[in-house]
């Protein structure tokens, strides 16, 4: 275990396998694979519902029918029910890519011609095939598609070109299609009987009659490139929606035989699945680009437009930095694209806008890709003035302008920066003030240029005068900082040159020189330590006012990406091309924990609360969060679970946070504990590490241990007014006597009646004695041994019953008639007392549950404190828990009154 570990992926919404789309009542699901999981979409807000656990391979194919889910990887077939794998088919020998539900059956085909049919139901007891078919000749499969109508029948399609149609039950091959001369890439059943849709590699779609085997009308992609989806429409329209390998989507009137409508940027890339929604004119398709979006048919021209739509990055982020106290991530990525996205809710994520883009395009007839900004390779954000103007500066590849956004709207600010207009150079580096009112950037050129944020207009640039030059560096500017007085501007050039300037004045205070080529800076403004990468892997941490270097770093092998420092500025995490990630403690000088990946980090963000870690890396589209294990674990320190100067290997988070195997351990977990009866308190159980000098608290509703404590006053509000009124005229019913066995026993005055009550009655006696041979849980738990495991079973069981409950567990107890002392300490209402003094003592002085426990004292005290005061015994352990009470509380008022007196004087200081 190390400091940090893997935890979850964001930012993947779908790849390159086509989704699967079922109803279920009134709505409607889309199933979409994410690599090594896959995701359920509810359509009508694109909202995410089930992300499934990782498997050992990633996803070749995907089924669905109601709870099930049907995933290939690799030469398996994993079934879900939901979230839950329930079972494994593994007869394929060479890797399954297409899967078909046929009915109650689930069809398999590979790579080499193998179709295997599962059943479904009884999956736990049939893990075997019914049934299995080769298909014949050189023929590898590249579709499949059941016509309506036809019993027992699949039609395939080849990546040679001809279609076969097969009987699964007599497994036979029927009849075989010459085809086109072209791959069939995809194929599809229409709404007509016999009637299907087959998309060419060659960008024609050939809407065919499969009984008659005669072409209806044959349709040519103007982009030409591979028709790569198909799907018709089911709400009495005759179109026909076909998606090609360059994004297009192209829509088809069937009745007219022509093109209707093309939307010509729907994806960035290849389309990979097309479908209508059943009885909906909503298209639905997925792309390559890691977008899903949903299109509706509602225009006056007949033309679709987007409806909603969830999408990523279609190429891997370049730059990331947390946003919003780490709730949010900004991600600058390859495919022009500057995201937001929410580490907490991924329906939260969204593009920032630059104004207007599919506008502006239409009108130009151009791609959107041609219109949006180049690449963002850095980039700085102020929250400070989030609500007053634009907070956020980002500089892009081979651009000489520095862009600003205003991240309350999302959008694009109106200002452009444009540092030396005589001789403009790409700029290179930006920074903004802690204030938030300027700007700072450099250029390739050396230039280094001060604006304002709010106007957009420049303040002055920074010069040597020293050696009376028209520019700051003489080469290109790697790195600028501010300070967080405004005092100080650091910057750092190519040449290894780092100068120091005063922020105001502009004017330079002090260098010094590296010795080599510098890659990156970065700077703490709470330590005033700047941490420098250069080209020989080495990181060099200075003092900006002592003008020295205080630290030195070794052990990358590989060009350093990127540096971030820890809000504390004792950490300083490092990730370099050789696939490592280490973690420098800045006040011991040396290297804690280390771990490689097989993926090389590219970009790093550390939360303001130290507890997550973002990386971004090379060809990963995603961004990859990491939790700090020394925010949740008991250990002492952290050289109790890092690594020291060792790299220890480590996978990648998954979209999922557990694997399948987890996950079906969970599910056991949960059935053990369902059959306890504790399912609820569950949720709220304590770890056995307590951290030393911390309270925990019980995580319970706030309402559940403040009804403990007025529970006579919840009771008296409630309580009747008056007593229920017999009705006037009551209807007609027998008399009846209640009884214990449950029996009803009714009102007679023959013998007979009298001998058959007199038998009820000896059954309520008998019932009466094992009334009293009962006990509760409560009662059990109390006089099982004490141990550790003991007493959180027993909390547990307590935080799960209902305040009034709680009382009555509590009354239950209650001594009523006095016995003789000797006797008195031998009932089991006595013992339980006892019992539950020694329980309240140990978690006191644990400060378990600390809320909690104090209301179930104070209502256990009031019910029982007659008794305990009576018994010399009782008293001791009343004693001994005041003195444990004391002395946590005495810390607890501590830490309280320091907190008070801090707040106080820092409302009453003026600044």
């Amino acid at each position: 275990m190390g400091i940090f570990e893997p935890f979850r992926a964001i930012g993947y919404i779908t790849s390159t396998v086509p989704f699967s789309v079922q109803r279920l009542g009134t709505e409607t699901f889309v199933t979409v694979s994410v690599g090594k999981a896959f995701q359920i979409y509810n359509c009508a807000k694109l909202n995410l519902v089930i992300i499934s656990p990782q498997l050992p391979k990633k996803i070749r194919a995907l089924a669905s029918y109601r709870d099930y889910t049907f995933a290939a990887f690799g030469n398996e077939i994993a079934v879900f029910k939901r979230a839950h794998q329930v079972a494994t088919w593994s007869k394929h020998v060479a890797k399954v890519d297409l899967l078909l539900l046929f009915g109650e059956h689930v069809l398999s085909l590979d790579v080499e011609g193998n179709m295997f049919i599962w059943a479904f139901k009884g999956i736990e007891e049939h893990l075997a095939p019914i049934g299995n078919l080769q298909l014949t000749g050189k023929f590898t499969p590249s579709s499949i598609v059941h016509p309506d109508t036809y019993l027992n029948k699949v039609l395939v399609g080849s990546q040679e070109g001809p279609l076969q149609l097969w009987n699964i039950n007599t497994k036979k091959m029927l009849y075989e299609f010459k085809g086109w001369g072209s791959s069939v890439s995809s194929c599809v059943s229409s709404p007509a009987l016999d009637v299907v849709a087959i998309g060419c590699a060659d960008g024609k779609i050939h809407v065919h009659n499969i009984k008659l085997d005669e072409e209806i009308v044959t349709f040519e992609h103007a982009s030409r490139g591979a028709v790569t989806a198909l799907s018709f429409s089911t709400d009495g329209r005759p179109l026909l929606a076909s998606g090609g390998s360059f994004g297009v989507i192209s829509i088809w009137n069937l009745n007219k035989k022509r093109l209707q409508s093309v939307i010509r940027d729907a994806h960035d890339s290849s389309i990979i699945s097309l479908n209508f929604l059943a009885n909906e004119p909503v298209l639905m398709s997925a792309s390559a680009d890691n977008s899903l979006k949903m299109w509706i048919f509602d225009t006056n021209d007949g033309d679709p437009r987007l409806l909603r739509f969830r999408s990523g990055h279609s190429a891997p982020p370049l730059c990331i930095r947390f946003y919003s106290n780490g709730r949010h991530i900004l991600s600058a990525g390859q495919d022009r694209a500057f995201r937001l996205f929410s580490v907490i809710q991924e329906q939260q994520s969204r593009e920032l806008s630059q104004r207007h883009i599919s506008r502006r395009a239409k009108k130009l007839r151009l791609k959107d890709e041609e219109l949006k900004l180049k690449p963002v390779v850095s980039f700085d954000c102020a929250e400070i003035r989030e609500r007053d103007w634009c907070n956020v500066v980002t500089c892009h590849m081979d651009t000489a302008e520095a862009y600003v956004w205003r991240l309350q709207n999302f959008v694009l600010g109106e200002h452009i920066l444009k540092p030396c207009p005589e001789n403009p150079t790409p700029i290179k580096a930006c920074a903004i003030s802690a204030c938030g009112n300027f700007a700072v950037v450099g250029t390739a050129g050396g230039w280094i240029e001060r604006f304002n944020l709010q106007s957009g207009i420049s303040r002055g640039s920074y010069f040597d005068m020293s050696e009376k030059r028209r520019y700051a560096h003489d080469g290109e500017v790697i790195g600028v900082a501010c300070d967080s007085t405004n005092t100080l501007m650091i910057s750092a050039g190519y040449h290894g040159d780092i100068k120091v300037w005063d922020f105001k004045k502009r004017e330079l205070k002090s260098q010094w020189d590296v010795g080599c080529s510098l890659v990156k800076i970065v700077y703490h403004r709470v330590n005033g330590l700047l941490a420098t990468v250069a080209d020989d892997f080495v990181i060099r941490l200075y003092d900006v006012v002592a003008l020295k270097m205080v630290r030195e770093f070794r052990g990358h092998t590989d060009r350093v990406t990127d540096l971030c420092f820890s809000e504390d500025g004792k950490w300083l995490l490092s990730s370099s091309m050789d696939g490592s990630l280490r973690i420098w403690d800045v006040i011991l000088a040396k290297q804690i924990d280390g771990v490689h990946v097989d993926v090389p980090i590219t970009a790093l963000s550390l939360s303001p609360n130290m507890d997550v870690l973002a990386t971004a890396h090379s060809d990963q589209n995603g961004v990859y969060l990491w939790v700090n294990q020394s925010m949740f674990s008991g250990l002492p320190s952290v050289e109790s679970y890092a690594s020291g100067k060792d790299v220890v290997n480590v996978k990648l988070p998954s979209v999922s946070a557990l694997t399948s195997s987890e996950a079906d351990d969970d599910d056991m977990e949960r059935q053990v504990l369902e059959n306890s009866g504790a399912l609820q308190a569950s949720s709220f159980s304590i770890s056995q590490k307590q951290i030393p000098e911390l309270v925990t608290l019980s995580l319970l509703p706030k309402s559940q241990w403040q009804s403990l404590i007025n529970l006579d006053i919840i009771k008296a509000r409630n309580k009747p007014i008056e007593p229920p009124k017999k009705p006037e005229k009551a209807p007609f019913f027998l008399p009846s006597i209640p009884s214990l066995s449950g029996d009803i026993l009714f009102k007679s005055n023959d013998s007979e009646a009298d001998g058959d009550n007199e038998e009820k009655n000896k059954k309520d006696q008998n019932s009466m004695k094992n009334f009293d041979a009962l006990e509760s849980p409560f009662s059990k738990l109390l006089k099982s041994s004490w141990d550790s495991k003991h007493f959180l079973d027993f909390t547990n069981y307590i935080k799960s019953l209902s305040p009034s409950a709680l009382d009555m567990e509590l009354r239950m107890l209650e001594i009523i008639d006095e016995d003789i002392e000797e006797e008195l300490i031998k009932r089991p209402e006595f013992i339980s007392i006892g019992q539950l003094l020694d329980y309240f003592i140990n978690e006191v002085s644990c400060k378990n549950d600390f809320e909690f426990m104090q209301a179930v004292v104070r209502l256990f005290l009031k019910i029982h404190g007659e008794t305990i005061r009576c018994h010399p015994s009782l008293q001791e352990k009343a004693k001994k828990l005041l003195e444990t009470q004391s002395l946590v509380w005495q810390k607890m008022e501590k830490l309280f009154q320091s907190t008070r007196c801090i707040v106080t004087f820092l409302s009453n200081s003026q600044f």
